[in-house]
């Protein structure tokens, strides 16, 4: 199809030298030597023991950063690459990653794959079962972890169980003797990161490493990523350098310095500068914040945890960051915080209101120009200051934002430009673009992704669960037991016009789409097909942005360099989407998600607990109701809010989590939230009934994936006494 919007054929057109079709280790050893004296990486002193520090990088003093230039990043991939050849890695070798996000993840990152080893990852809060798996399903012969007490925990797997691991080493310092267990001939003997740095400086030879780099194919395995996953055992997704390199040319496309970009839009290049936080064991900040930001010169910064975000955002000062909804609604709370519940608290609120109107008005009259500028000056720009005063843009993926969330921060100077994506793809299939966001949606396809659609899954059932035709909005009135109900007026009718046809289950194809699961060939059949797909099953959804003929889901594509591999198949991501007339893509919910209710209406959970985001009095939600009358949910109070607005009114709360959950006058101020959010859904979608949870959902508790997703069957057993005793009583009154 041809593209309808100028930005679309300038980024069909736009070509730069990190658009191309080589390796990895490829891209970033050009990439190198084009910005060789501008930095690559900043770093914070007094987090770790860095066995590098003080030898190959500079000591950092405790609570200051400190910055590595492209030439010295080049010159740390090169020696640790050698190094780890010099230890036997060899080309193809399975070399795992255990670490938190920091700088030396990428440096051994980038090494390992210019050595030739296919990296594989693991989360650092892995159970010692879990680290067994994820080191044995893939066969890895070494692992490069964090710190003593992880390899420790690698050294208890092996132990355990029947690992092939032949060496471990640890970017920490560590005291000698540590392990002592590693000291006989039979036990696998640990390094720290500078004595792999040590060996390789004493046997780096330039004609063998440009060698290593040559050998390596662009269809060559480059990682193994495991799913976190929110259900079963993780899969491990093969992706390739071709995958990887495909996603970077298409977000490049889209977010790099094209000449029609006007001044003051939101671009990627060499001067942009990331604060890098999410788990790098995760594809989507492997590649968005990681991948793309080396692959363009640009500057990323490790934040010391998720914990220090504030603090490390006003030091690091970046222009961009990626993330998860999940911290967006964290920053926005601290926002309302920081605002307070006087003065200062209304003045905000109005400040908020009048960002809203400005970023949804097509042409803003004098009067809203005048408003904005005046809520700029008294409110925005102090919050754009507390994000380091440099924020250009967000980017967020890896779950559903909320759209008032994204048009709150638009409003305030903050574009948060949504994307989805998934670990087989990665991982970005759309994103939002800098010329035209649409909040709600997940933007296009980027410019080498075909999508399309299939309903041969669903029924109308399920439809009418992300769609209806007429969404009635009525007053809720609520009983003394919690349960919320409508009174059937039906006033305030809604027409939606979402077109049935347009809603299906996303299909992905391009060279960006995994070869499939390491060692899953069932699954990877079930996944993944190479079948040309019926026309009247399968409703092709193609961006606006491939080539100039019409890409149907049962044509063949071209062999160009880019579209080899991978790109004749078709992914099957178990995703509800919607396309809407503009070719943006809306995302609906998991198709294994979606509630089926014993009256046959099936509901769709992330959309309701989406609009909640934004709430002042909770925190987390999770809507349950699959196979029984009416829907329900399970809250996590704002306990900040709820104790101080206990205090302003004289309430005496109890100081017991526990107990303030049982306690009606909590629940009544909750409650409240509740109706508002039921006032904008159809009669079967809204919450009957609801229980306070004491307990925040975190991946600590194994309540949330690493990713922030929710675990729902963890969450159900977590809190299956609460789910029961909501169905316990019958409803008081009937739909």
């Amino acid at each position: 199809m041809e593209p309808t919007t100028d930005w679309q054929r300038a980024e069909r057109r736009y070509t730069d030298p990190v658009i191309g079709d080589g390796t990895l280790s490829r891209l970033f050893a050009e990439s190198a030597e084009r910005h060789a004296d501008r930095i690559a990486q900043g770093y914070k002193g007094g987090v770790y023991d860095r066995s590098l520090a003080g030898s190959v990088v500079e000591r950092a003093p405790p609570d200051e950063y400190r910055t590595l230039p492209y030439r010295r990043l080049h010159e740390i991939v090169r020696h640790l690459a050698a190094g780890f050849r010099d230890l036997g890695v060899e080309a193809d070798d399975r070399v795992a990653i255990y670490a938190d996000t920091r700088m030396e993840w990428a440096q051994c990152d980038l090494a390992l794959l210019a050595s030739g080893a296919v990296v594989t990852t693991v989360y650092t809060d892995s159970s010692t079962e879990q680290v067994e798996y994820l080191l044995g399903d893939p066969e890895a012969s070494a692992v490069v972890c964090g710190n003593a007490a992880l390899a420790d925990r690698v050294l208890d797997a092996v132990e355990a169980g029947d690992l092939a691991i032949e060496f471990v080493v640890v970017m920490d310092d560590f005291e000698e003797g540590r392990f002592a267990r590693a000291e006989s001939e039979t036990a696998v003997p640990v390094h720290t990161l500078e004595t792999v740095y040590d060996r390789g400086a004493s046997a780096f030879d330039r004609g063998s490493y440009e060698r290593w780099l040559d050998d390596r194919d662009p269809d060559d395995l480059a990682s193994l990523i495991y799913t976190s996953g929110t259900t079963g055992q993780p899969k491990g997704v093969r992706l390739t350098h071709r995958n990887f390199r495909a996603n970077i040319n298409g977000i490049r496309r889209r977010f790099g310095p094209r000449p029609d970009k006007t001044k003051g839009m939101a671009v990627l290049d060499e001067t942009a500068r990331s604060l890098s936080f999410l788990p790098l064991a995760h594809v989507f900040e492997r590649t968005s914040g990681h991948f793309v930001m080396f692959a363009s010169g640009a500057t990323v910064a490790y934040a010391e945890s998720a914990d220090t975000i504030a603090e490390d955002i006003a030091l690091v000062r970046p222009t961009t960051a990626t993330s998860v909804p999940r911290v967006y609604e964290r920053i926005f709370d601290s926002m309302v915080e920081e605002a307070g519940d006087g003065l200062g608290g209304t003045v905000f609120d109005w400040a908020l209101d009048v960002g809203r109107a400005y970023q949804r008005a097509d042409d803003p009259d004098r009067s809203l120009r005048i408003r904005h500028a005046v809520a700029d000056r008294l409110v925005f720009e102090q919050v754009r200051e507390n994000l380091g005063g440099r924020i250009d843009f967000f980017i967020s993926g890896g779950g559903t934002l909320s759209p008032d969330l994204a048009e709150l921060f638009a409003g305030m100077g903050l574009p948060i430009f949504e994307g989805y994506g998934l670990t087989e793809t990665a991982p970005v299939v759309s994103v939002n673009p800098p010329e035209a966001p649409r909040p709600g949606t997940i933007g296009p396809p980027l410019d080498n992704v075909d999508v399309a659609l299939d309903d041969t899954r669903l029924d109308d059932a399920a439809l009418d669960a992300t769609i209806s035709d007429e969404t009635a909005v009525s007053e809720v009135s609520d009983d003394d037991s919690g349960v919320l109900v409508g009174n059937g007026s039906g006033t305030n009718t809604v027409k939606n016009g979402v077109d049935p046809d347009d809603i299906g289950e996303l299909l992905v194809r391009g060279p960006n789409v995994s070869l499939g699961y390491w060692n899953r060939p069932d699954e990877t059949g079930r996944a993944f097909t190479k079948e040309a797909l019926a026309s009247e099953v399968v409703r092709e959804a193609q961006n606006a942005s491939r080539d100039d003929e019409t890409v149907s889901p049962s044509r063949t594509t071209s062999e160009s360099s880019e579209e080899r591999g991978s790109s004749k198949r078709w992914f099957r991501t178990g995703d509800l989407i919607e396309r809407r007339s503009d070719g943006y893509l809306v995302y609906r919910d998991r198709l294994k998600q979606l509630l089926v209710l014993s009256t046959g209406k099936n509901v769709a959970p992330e959309p309701i607990e989406g609009r909640f985001a934004t709430s002042r009095r909770v925190d987390q939600c999770m809507v349950i109701g699959d196979e029984r009358k009416f829907v329900a949910a399970l809250i996590v109070p704002n306990f900040a809010a709820l104790r101080a607005w206990a205090a302003e009114e004289g309430i005496d709360l109890p100081t017991d989590r526990e107990a303030i959950c049982r306690d009606e006058r909590a629940r009544e101020w909750v409650r409240t939230e509740v109706t508002r959010a039921n006032a904008a859904l159809a009669s079967h979608e809204r919450i009957k009934r609801f229980e306070l949870v004491p307990t925040e959902w975190t991946p600590e508790n194994d309540l949330l994936t690493p990713s922030m997703k929710k675990k729902r069957r963890n969450l159900t057993a977590a809190f299956t006494d609460r789910i029961e005793s909501i169905y316990e009583r019958e409803s008081t009154q009937a739909e």
